[in-house]
């Protein structure tokens, strides 16, 4: 029995006058859906790109920061206290907040209401986190919405997604009357002309320059040609470049002879308005640059109001022009382009018949048949959550909701940090210059702004990409060209203390520099921290230090992201591998399963080094070790009572004697949690998690004293736990070690589960 119509239909995605495809694209479903439904209530939630909001009219009922972690899980309060009945997701990974939008997984983790996902990017080929968020996206979704059969191809043959779950509806159009093209164009003041059309919001995929550097021989052929390019530059090109890709565009059509021949009209126009450029129209370029398009709206609205269109075969164009429906010529090909427009301009019959055919084609494609598809899809989302209840679909109840973390706070960081980079140390919490700066800090500074930076969030006094310059800027002054090692201790007058600095804060300064170069959005904080990062290497080879190996391994690991083919990272990471796994051979006994005669400081970091790079079951020796020594480390460091106990630093722990109990490091539990986090990634057991959360607690209370070492008002945190007290102080390495412990749970809170359990934790 199918179900009965839904009285609460949600959308989620940009909404006008948000300037954007996927903006435009929801506002005309949840409007043509509200006209298909008059007995339904349908409201919209916006997701914002910008602190400044935009005037939204009445059908947005509720709003989300893309960056800001927390409004997604608001978002889904609002929507489960409200009662949707259904949820109409637009996806696309740039409009989403985390590594590839990886922050609507937290949205659509706690809605109880069945979600069909209108999926307007489809990769064939997805990085890492691509394919994560996508393999949850499609468990997540109770339907799936493509708007070509290329779209269903490649989510059953990369994605494993149920063909099953997949509907195909075609990307919604206006209806427009089919009506001679004279009639626009003397509207517009190109009567007379020939026009081509390309419209959209301007940037380099677009590929225009094709168009116009073919622009030449087609004026030879039909000199009352004109091609009008419409649409503003991409606001976000706007804030990176301003407006040099559309001068570009300008200066090549003067260059070229052809500037009386080129029209743009930069502006982002109104649905009325485009109907015009549309009707004036008697030929559609689309020279996109790029195959791996699944969809264009564009392309959409121009076939169904009847045009002939001259594209490169991008998926959608493929799949909308094949059997004569248009012209596919080969990418970046500017004769190509002049041969398919002059081929129809010289055969007027064929112009018309084409663009007949595409009329009567695009019947099914306007909005009142594409809103009634997507009636249907809805009402088969219901009745298949029916037989599926959301307890059983995907195991959401009020417990399962995630761990409860402190805001971001970044006050202390600031007041730590000045021009140069950040101070090493403090009295109380006032930065205490005497003591000047140090590398394996302002490493650590730059590692979190860019976890800060990648998990998003907007904070008044939050300015990552400021103090990331300004602690990278401290990295690169250290590297000392000379010697190829990078100094650690600097006088607050700026004065280096040393040619060199230890082991362990050179590969510091590699692990910063790598993670720099993996994940920075910044690309100039990318190619200096790469940069740093390959004339900082080659001096690993010599060191001694098993910390310092591990910390160049984590930098390698972050640094293969973004350069996976670089034969020297990766021939060092097996050389720091193996000398790892050396040291455990030469050291671990049943009763001392451990790497070094005793434990010290950072311990964890040994295991969290093999665990990444034993790059899941391609090394088994190195999983087993990192398994295994975390698992003897927690035991080590866990109370009778449950607590976390980090091994003292008035001692440590030497192989036969007694253990230190005090002073407890801020960085011990830290280390604790990215190791245990590690550990959950590749086995993907829950118990990882647990201990990953025991060790944090250390820091806001559950410790052998009961006090909190983080101080929640001022965001700074103590330097230590001691046998009567916490420290006063507040210093860099101290809290910095929390607030990279609160990111790395943020992410662990959010992350994409499940994989197979390849061994059980402790």
């Amino acid at each position: 029995m199918p179900s009965p119509m839904p009285e609460h239909i949600a959308f989620l995605g940009g909404f006008l006058p948000r300037l954007c495809g996927i903006a435009t694209f929801t506002h005309d479903l949840c409007e043509a859906v509200a006209e298909a439904a008059p007995g339904s209530q349908c409201f919209a939630g916006a997701v914002n790109d910008r602190i400044d909001v935009y005037d939204y009219p009445p059908r947005v009922r509720f709003e989300l920061d893309e960056k800001d972690l927390d409004s997604y899980r608001r978002a889904a309060d609002f929507l489960n206290f409200n009662n949707a009945d259904v949820l109409c997701v637009q996806h696309e990974f740039g409009i989403y907040g985390g590594a590839a939008g990886s922050h609507l997984l937290a949205l659509l983790r706690e809605v109880r209401m069945p979600v069909v996902t209108t999926l307007h990017t489809v990769l064939r080929e997805p990085n890492a986190a691509q394919l994560r968020v996508m393999e949850e996206l499609i468990r997540r979704s109770d339907r799936l919405v493509v708007m070509a059969r290329k779209g269903a191809e490649i989510l059953r043959d990369t994605y494993a997604a149920p063909e099953a779950k997949v509907d195909i509806i075609p990307h919604g159009i206006p209806d427009m009357p089919f009506i001679d093209s004279s009639f626009y164009k003397a509207q517009l003041g190109v009567e007379g002309r020939k026009v081509l059309l390309t419209f959209g919001l301007l940037g380099p995929g677009k590929g225009i320059e094709y168009a116009i550097e073919a622009l030449p021989e087609i004026v030879a052929r039909h000199p009352n040609v004109v091609y009008l390019v419409l649409g503003a530059t991409h606001p976000h090109l706007v804030a990176q470049e301003g407006e040099s890709y559309r001068l570009g565009l300008e200066r090549l059509a003067e260059d070229l002879g052809v500037k009386e021949h080129v029209i743009f009209y930069n502006r982002f126009v109104s649905l009325d308005d485009l109907k015009e450029f549309i009707g004036a129209t008697d030929i559609y370029l689309t020279p996109y640059l790029n195959e791996a398009q699944i969809t264009s709206g564009t392309l959409a609205y121009v076939f169904g109001a009847g045009k002939a269109v001259v594209s490169t075969p991008y998926w959608h164009a493929q799949e909308l022009l094949s059997d004569g429906r248009g012209t596919l010529v080969p990418f970046r090909d500017p004769h190509a382009i002049a041969d398919g427009v002059c081929a129809y301009l010289d055969d007027p019959d064929r112009l018309k018949a084409t663009g007949d055919e595409a009329y009567q084609l695009g019947r099914a494609m306007i909005w009142p048949a594409v809103a009634q598809r997507y009636l249907e899809s809805f009402q088969r989302a219901r009745t298949e959550r029916r037989a599926t209840p959301r307890s059983a679909f995907a195991g959401w109840t009020l417990a399962s909701r995630p761990y409860e973390l402190p805001p971001l706070r970044l006050d202390h960081i600031i007041r730590m940090s000045d021009g140069t980079g950040i101070l090493q140390h403090a009295t109380f919490n006032v930065p205490n210059f005497h003591e000047g700066y140090c590398t394996d800090d302002n490493a650590r500074a730059f590692i979190l702004c860019n976890l800060l930076d990648e998990l998003g969030g907007r904070s008044p006094s939050e300015n990552t990409d400021r103090l990331a310059t300004s602690y990278l800027a401290f990295l690169a002054a250290a590297l000392n060209p000379e010697t190829g090692r990078f100094r650690n201790f600097m006088s607050h007058g700026r004065q280096w203390l040393e040619a060199s600095g230890s082991e362990d804060s050179h590969a510091r300064a590699l692990w910063a520099t790598g993670t720099g170069s993996g994940r920075s959005r910044n690309p100039g904080h990318r190619r200096l921290s790469a940069q740093l990062f390959e004339r900082g290497l080659p001096a690993v080879e010599a060191f001694s230090s098993p910390r310092a190996w591990a910390f160049t391994l984590l930098g390698i690991h972050e640094y293969l992201r973004a350069f996976p083919d670089h034969e020297q990272a990766k021939l060092l990471r097996e050389d720091l591998t193996a000398r790892l796994i050396g040291l455990w051979n030469a050291c671990a006994t049943d009763d001392w399963p451990w790497f070094e005669s005793s434990a010290t400081y950072d311990n964890a970091r040994l295991c969290q080094a093999l665990l990444i790079s034993a790059r899941g079951k391609a090394n088994p020796e190195a999983l087993e070790i990192a398994l295994k020594s975390l698992g003897w480390l927690i035991s080590v460091q866990k109370t009778q009572k449950g607590h976390f106990r980090p091994i003292g630093s008035n001692g440590f722990y030497v192989k036969g004697g007694a253990r230190a109990y005090f002073d407890q490091q801020p960085v011990e539990a830290q280390s604790m949690i990215s190791a245990c986090l590690a550990a959950f990634r590749t086995t993907r057991d829950d118990a990882w998690l647990r201990e990953a959360k025991r060790a944090f607690e250390w820091f806001l209370g559950r410790n052998d004293l009961g006090l909190p070492l983080y101080d929640s008002n001022g965001g700074g945190c103590s330097d230590g736990l001691h046998p009567d007290r916490v420290s006063e102080n507040q210093g860099a390495e101290s809290t910095l070690a929390f607030h990279l412990a609160l990111a790395e749970m943020n992410v662990a809170a959010h992350d994409i589960a499940p994989a197979p359990i390849l061994t059980p934790a402790p």
